[in-house]
């Protein structure tokens, strides 16, 4: 990676659970040196783009490069060379494969301990028996990631696991992708309206607007699934747990707003003392 400004570019290993954050103006490429598939799920913060909503590719080289779209004559003129080899050689485009015996550079150990976080090695916040656990990724935890302006958050369910209804109380959005597993979502929006009800596998991605609440299940086998948020030290709202919003007001209130008796709010607000964010099987 070339980061702005610099006069070399920065060489990084990666492994599986790594996220690495690639700041506006860097320039990266990305080679797999070892036998098996690599993986890399780009996700980022797209409202500045060309096009919003979608990532803007600056592509240095290959059949959409800048060169090629640049004149023989501009080009030569630039690099003093006889530039047509220099354009045209590469026509693979994003994606190629090198010959046998090509040689790229080797990565550098101080730089990757400072740009990358494994955040499947990394100590979770919540760990609870039977149910999995959480691992949150800041900018306190990891300074890098302000780079880029975002924050993450991994849950892996244990088997018909249940990860609660919660939601982003700063306006951010999150956007989830799940690594591992199945099982399912639901989302609910302004008003009271479920927007979202499916279910979710390996590979699929979805986006929890601003303000939605959401919560999900993990199938038999469990479920693994990160998500990307839009601020650097987001802030959720519980509906369960010690920080639920329901334990902190008054048994008036809620016997009021939900319609309960005395007693069946003593029992709800019981409950809720007791659940916490992440729910084993029944």
């Amino acid at each position: 990676m070339v980061y702005p400004q610099a006069s070399q570019e920065v060489v990084l290993k990666l492994k599986a659970g790594d996220i690495i954050p690639v700041p506006t103006r860097a320039i990266s490429w990305w080679y797999n040196d070892g036998d098996s598939e690599l993986v890399v799920v780009f996700l980022g913060e797209t409202s500045k783009a060309y096009v919003p909503g979608e990532f803007t590719y600056f592509l240095l080289a290959g059949a959409q490069g800048i060169l090629g779209g640049f004149s023989t004559e501009f080009n030569s003129r630039a690099y003093n060379l006889k530039a047509e080899k220099l354009a045209k050689s590469q026509a693979g485009v994003l994606l190629i494969k090198l010959p046998d015996g090509q040689k790229m550079p080797q990565p550098c150990k101080n730089s990757t301990d400072k740009m990358v976080y494994n955040i499947d090695a990394a100590s979770p916040d919540f760990h609870v028996q039977n149910a999995g656990l959480l691992t949150s990724l800041t900018e306190k935890k990891f300074p890098f990631i302000g780079e880029v302006g975002l924050s993450a958050i991994l849950v892996k369910l244990e088997g018909n696991a249940m990860s609660s209804p919660v939601y982003a109380t700063d306006s951010s959005v999150r956007v989830i992708y799940v690594a591992k597993g199945s099982g399912r979502i639901q989302v609910v929006g302004i008003n009271g309206a479920s927007v979202l009800d499916t279910k979710l596998k390996a590979g699929h991605l979805c986006v929890v607007p601003r303000f939605f609440v959401a919560s999900t299940i993990a199938d038999g086998e469990g479920m693994e699934y990160l998500s990307m948020i839009t601020a650097t030290q987001p802030l959720f709202g519980d509906f369960t747990g010690e920080t639920s919003v329901w334990g902190a007001l008054s048994p008036q209130v809620i016997q009021a707003s939900l319609n309960l008796t005395p007693e069946f709010e003593q029992v709800f607000r019981a409950k809720i003392k007791k659940s916490t964010i992440l729910v084993p099987q029944d």
